[in-house]
């Protein structure tokens, strides 16, 4: 159990620390400028927050856990990118599709985007998963 716990830790803190660097600092004038009229004033930490545990959850069952006995982090890299790939997708391509004037361009980004959290997300729980060895 400590095992997956330890994995499920460290997926939080890496999808966490790189969504807020990414959304606070790197990609935050490009949000604003393409969708600022949609953005909450002050977003809702709550739910914000229930969004990180559940999508963390999301990577664990699909991404970590599958890959849990391939030797290597390749299998999981994978898995974390092709999960993000499609849960950004689902969002953003919904959104292109039934609002009004959602850019396609940011589409493009925040799929790649969350492919490439995921991805490392994943791969950190991986990674602490195999130190945990089978315990």
């Amino acid at each position: 159990m400590t095992r997956y716990l330890s994995a499920y830790a460290a997926v939080l803190v890496v999808l966490l620390a790189l969504d807020m660097l990414w959304l606070g600092v790197i990609a935050r004038s490009y949000y604003q400028q393409a969708i600022g009229h949609l953005l909450a004033e002050r977003p809702s930490i709550a739910v914000g927050l229930l969004f990180y545990l559940v999508y963390a959850t999301g990577l664990m069952v699909f991404a970590v856990k599958p890959t849990s006995t391939a030797i290597g982090v390749n299998a999981t890299l994978l898995a974390g990118a092709m999960f993000g790939a499609f849960a950004y997708a689902t969002y953003d391509l919904t959104n292109l599709a039934t609002l009004k004037g959602w850019p396609a361009g940011l589409s493009v980004l925040d799929i790649a985007w969350g492919s490439t959290i995921s991805a490392a997300s994943a791969a950190a729980g991986k990674v602490v998963m195999d130190r945990f060895g089978t315990s």
